[in-house]
């Protein structure tokens, strides 16, 4: 089971990026996501207000304002990187392979973070993972037309605002039913979003047909999909191990962008791509020892619902 929630959840979290270059050439990155988050915030509201009612009791002020920052850094300031960077020309599996630089930041922060010891054969294959994003930027940068060297910094400030997110929420002292955690967060998405289009006089939706297919792509699979896979194997597996599978959405997302829009595919790429699966193999290879006074694992896990550790 744990093998095919790993499967889904890359393919899902790859089609996010290839949603957003589905609907860059319709309208602006804060109209697509306005429209994203919405509607599908108003369903979950009223899904939670009919039927999960129960998943609610209990909770604070205090926990619905974490789940509140959590949604802002892990959806919306993610979510607008994402899609500003393909707006600007950068490619989608580019993009993908700069966010799966995850498990270096993540490693990086876990000893002074969460007091978790990484080994060295998992920073080896995190540095691998970095040395494959550089050679696949260099090469879509070369292959590129009109995009400015400063678009493929924006991916970064995505993948920082996750990992952040990520941390906050290893570092909760409440467990949150997803269903939950997911309608705090799209609520929060859809505020900042329909703020931001309203202030860029974007907010009307276009009249063409693959503006709502790329809406609709990008909630079914990249939202509910996506997203809400990525946290129950972040529960399930911990911080590191599911930050690994990241370095997989890069050679999905390229072999698919090449194949539906045409995107750079050359040797150079598929080099730097097969340098980054090695380094998941490396990774997810490596063991970690608990730290002095830490847990163990490679990073601490999650908590589940029932408060275990998982």
């Amino acid at each position: 089971m744990n093998l095919l929630l790993a499967v889904a959840f890359v393919v899902c979290w790859s089609s996010g990026f290839i949603g957003a270059k589905l609907g860059a050439g319709s309208a602006d990155a804060v109209t697509i996501l306005m429209w994203r988050f919405l509607p599908l915030a108003l369903v979950l509201a009223a899904v939670a207000a009919v039927r999960a009612r129960a998943a609610w009791r209990g909770l604070t002020a205090r926990d619905v304002l974490r789940q509140c920052v959590i949604g802002a850094l892990s959806q919306s300031g993610y979510l607008l990187t994402v899609y500003y960077a393909i707006q600007l020309g950068v490619s989608s599996g580019t993009t993908a392979l700069i966010d799966g630089t995850q498990p270096l930041v993540a490693g990086a922060l876990a000893g002074p973070l969460l007091r978790s010891h990484v080994s060295r054969r998992q920073w080896l294959g995190l540095c691998l993972g970095v040395t494959g994003v550089l050679v696949v930027t260099s090469a879509d940068a070369a292959a590129a037309e009109g995009v400015e060297p400063w678009a493929y910094a924006v991916p970064f400030l995505g993948m920082l605002s996750l990992v952040a997110a990520t941390f906050l929420e290893s570092r909760s002292g409440r467990a949150v039913a997803p269903s939950v955690a997911m309608t705090i967060h799209c609520g929060t998405s859809a505020v900042v979003f329909t703020a931001l289009a309203a202030t860029a006089g974007a907010a009307v939706p276009p009249a063409e047909t693959s503006f709502w297919v790329a809406v609709g792509w990008l909630v079914v699979l990249a939202t509910f999909g996506g997203y809400g896979l990525y946290w129950l194997v972040l529960r399930r597996s911990g911080v590191l191990r599911v930050n690994t599978l990241m370095f997989l959405m890069a050679p999905v997302t390229a072999v698919w962008g090449a194949v539906m829009f045409g995107e750079p595919f050359g040797p150079t790429t598929a080099a730097g791509l097969a340098i980054a699966l090695l380094a998941v193999v490396v990774v997810r290879g490596g063991t970690a020892r608990p730290a002095a006074g830490g847990n163990s694992g490679d990073v601490p896990a999650l908590r589940a619902d029932n408060g275990t550790r998982v």
